[in-house]
Parts: C-alpha cells; sequence; structure tokens
C-alpha cells in the first residue's frame, strides 16, 4: 500500500506541474485520496472528515492568522509610503552608482521581507527599485534578482515563516527561531555576492524605460510626499519584539500595524486607514490562507496511522542516515523544489516532511532545516512562484531567465543551510 501511496503522491505532483489542479484544490483531493488508501474510515477517530478535513483545515489557524497581520502590515507600508521613501531615500543616496543603488534596493528588499513574503513584498521594494536599477545601467535580470534575493534575505526573519513551520513541524517557536538565525549568514553572503558578482560581470546596460510597465498618473500616495523618518522603523518594529525580547508573533505583528498607523496618520482618519489596509490584506492574503487550509488537511491525512505504518518502511530505506551522504543527496535534489516540485514544502514538501516525522526517520528539527533550506530556494529561483513572476515581468524578462541566473547562489543557500542541520542534528 505504500507504494500506491507513493505513486498517487507522484500523481498529484503531475497534476500541479501541468496545472490541471491549482495546488490547494490538488493537496486536498491527495489528502483526501492517502486517508482512503490507508484505511481511514469515513467518520469517526482518524477518519476522512473528522480528522483529515475536520481537524486539518484549522490546524495552521496560528498561521493564517500572522499571514493576515503581515499583509495587514504590508499594505500601510504601501499606502503610508513607508515602502516607497525607503526605497526613494537608497536610490538618491546611491546616486548613479549601479552597485551601490543595487545594494541599497537588495537591503529595503531584506526589511520588507521580514513582514511580508511574495509578490507584495516584490512590489513594495521593486516598483521602485527595479526601474531605478535599470536606469543607472544594471541589467534587467540582475535588477530582478536583487530584489528577490534581497527579499530571502529576510525570509529567515519574517515571522509568519516561522509561525508556520512552528505549527507543521510542531516545533517551539525558539527552535524555529534558532535554526532561522543560523540559515540567516547564508542567505546574506549569497545575495551580497549575487550583486557585486553579477553588477560587474555583466557591466552597465542603459535601458530608460520597461516595455512591461505602462505609464501611471501620480498617486495619491505620492502627492503625500516622504513618509516621517521615525515611521520608516516600522519594518523593524516586528522583528525587534519578536527576535530581541522574544515576544510572540502575533502581538510582534499588531505592534508593527500599529506604530505603522501612528507615524504617518491624523487620530482623524485612523479608523477609515485601518479598515481600509485590513480588507486589502485580506485580498493579498486570501491565495496563501487558502494554501494552507490544504496543507493542513495534508498534513492530517500523511500522520494517520495506516498512512505512517505504509510508508514508514519505504521511505525508511531510502532515507540516508550518514550526515555526509545526508547533505550530499539533498543538495543534488534541490531541484526538486522548483516548479511546485515535490520538495516545495508549500505544497507535497510538506506531506514528505509530515511522512518524515511521523515516521520517526529524522527528528522534527532535522526536518526543519531541510524544508527551511529548500524553502530559500523556492522563493527566489521558482519560476512559477508569484513574486518571481512579478519580478521578472516587471522588469521585462522572464522568470526562467531569472531562475538561470539566481539558482546558483540559492542552491548555495540551501548546501549551507543542509550542513548545518546534519552537524547539529544527526
Amino acid at each position: 500500500m505504500g507504494v500506491v501511496i507513493l505513486l498517487v503522491m507522484a500523481a498529484g505532483v503531475g497534476l500541479m506541474l501541468t496545472r490541471r489542479l491549482p495546488t490547494a484544490f490538488a493537496l486536498v483531493l491527495l489528502a483526501v485520496v492517502i486517508a482512503f488508501l490507508a484505511g481511514a474510515p469515513l467518520t469517526g477517530e482518524n477518519s476522512v472528515l473528522d480528522t483529515v478535513l475536520q481537524e486539518g483545515a484549522p490546524a495552521l489557524a496560528a498561521t493564517m492568522i500572522a499571514i493576515i497581520l503581515g499583509s495587514w502590515l504590508g499594505k500601510l507600508l504601501d499606502e503610508t509610503g513607508i515602502a516607497g521613501t525607503l526605497v526613494r531615500k537608497i536610490v538618491e543616496f546611491g546616486g548613479d552608482r549601479p552597485t551601490v543603488v543595487a545594494l541599497g534596493v537588495l537591503a529595503v528588499s531584506a526589511l520588507v521581507g521580514t513582514v511580508t513574503g511574495s509578490a507584495p513584498a516584490a512590489m513594495l521594494a521593486g516598483i521602485i527599485g527595479i526601474p531605478a536599477m535599470i536606469a543607472v545601467g544594471v541589467p534587467k535580470v540582475t535588477a530582478a534578482g536583487t530584489v528577490l534575493m534581497g527579499i530571502a534575505v529576510g525570509i529567515p526573519f519574517e515571522l509568519p515563516v516561522w509561525q508556520f513551520f512552528s505549527t507543521a513541524l510542531e516545533l517551539p517557536i525558539p527552535t524555529v527561531r534558532g535554526f532561522m538565525v543560523k540559515l540567516f549568514p547564508f542567505a546574506l553572503v549569497a545575495a551580497l555576492a549575487f550583486v557585486l558578482v553579477e553588477t560587474r560581470r555583466r557591466g552597465t546596460e542603459h535601458a530608460w524605460s520597461l516595455k512591461s510597465v505602462d505609464p501611471k498618473p501620480r498617486s495619491r500616495r505620492a502627492d503625500l510626499g516622504d513618509a516621517p523618518w521615525y515611521a520608516l522603523l516600522a519594518p523593524a518594529v516586528p522583528l525587534v519584539l519578536a527576535l530581541g525580547f522574544e515576544l510572540a508573533i502575533i502581538p510582534s505583528l499588531l505592534a508593527g500595524v500599529l506604530y505603522a498607523l501612528a507615524t504617518t496618520t491624523r487620530p482623524g482618519e485612523m479608523n477609515k486607514r485601518l479598515l481600509r489596509t485590513l480588507y486589502g490584506g485580506f485580498e493579498v492574503a486570501a491565495p496563501p490562507i487558502a494554501l494552507f487550509v490544504a496543507i493542513g488537511i495534508l498534513l492530517a491525512a500523511v500522520k494517520l496511522p495506516g498512512a505512517v505504518a505504509a510508508l514508514e518502511p519505504l521511505v525508511k530505506a531510502v532515507s540516508p542516515q550518514n550526515p555526509v551522504v545526508f547533505v550530499l543527496v539533498f543538495t543534488l535534489l534541490v531541484p526538486l523544489c522548483l516548479y511546485r516540485g515535490p520538495l516545495n514544502v508549500f505544497g507535497l514538501g510538506a506531506g514528505i516532511a509530515g511522512v518524515l516525522i511521523a515516521t520517526g526517520i529524522y527528528p522534527a528539527a532535522a526536518v526543519l532545516g531541510m524544508t527551511t533550506s529548500y524553502n530559500q530556494v523556492f522563493g527566489v529561483a521558482d519560476p512559477t512562484s508569484t513574486q518571481t513572476v512579478w519580478s521578472a515581468q516587471y522588469a521585462g524578462v522572464t522568470p526562467q531567465q531569472v531562475m538561470v541566473r539566481t539558482l546558483p547562489y540559492v542552491w548555495a543557500v540551501a548546501l549551507g543551510g543542509l550542513c548545518v542541520t546534519a552537524a547539529i542534528h544527526l
């Protein structure tokens, strides 16, 4: 039966790769089929309806709330001009020096990436940053890659991501935080190397306009001017509270929302802005929330006793236990997290992680190291991820071009994370 479940999982990957079904729908269908194959009854204990669907759907509720709050803060950074001001100040400081401008946009992208991920983070940093880089001679592919590599620097400190891994892998937040801190230097060095190497190796390519961007009238936010200097600290507030003071994630994000509001908004306008940005945040958060509902359902299915018993001997037979072999094998498998592949943690990879933990093949902390390392690759180089698609199209290149240029750097980040994982947990 274990072989049949693996074949079903492979079929699920096929459905996602060919886009026959959206990822969330494919994961739910996969979970239901796995549950029936594992011998789960329709209702009752360890059942399809009560355990997989009813208990699995809200299993990642804390992550969903964190996603909503991060999206809310992201909308505030956009509407109040905080993100735009950060980028403009960096561009003004860099002048006509391509490398300096690119490093500045990288820093802003990293800061924004700690608040919200995916396309919203790319847009907050890239709407001004990408045209500014191209205008001073940074090649288009490098400009798009700089924003993505910057977001990847922020991912280890993105609080909703902490909450996701904590809930999905059943690990305490301090454990997740501890590994993310260790992963951060690899992401930072790779991002700096990308900017320094690519801006020099490719030279300057002056392109004063972007074909993919249509001219638009000045927005109301642009007419308001720059945000106050003290408001620019808003993206760092949640991180300081969660990392420096070890405050819980949801209160930390709420504090960031309130700080951004209080430092940019007149008292009489606060209520309207709060509601407007909150509703806008829900729109941004809807796709990842749907995905997290599906992931929770899939995790519940692969943890059923029947599924664990069927998969344990097969997975154990192919899972390396030697630390060196572990690093070599899972480093070579890095491309499987691209194109919504089987090791993409925001897809079938979450189910595989659940199997590895439920069967006791690897400790949960080791699975954390593996999945977070792969997430660094997916967040930058996957041509199907929303941030990669948006950044590439906005810069006037293809997502595949960005993947080819950035993959060597994020592959090195994954290697570093896997080495740390093997050294500590195996």
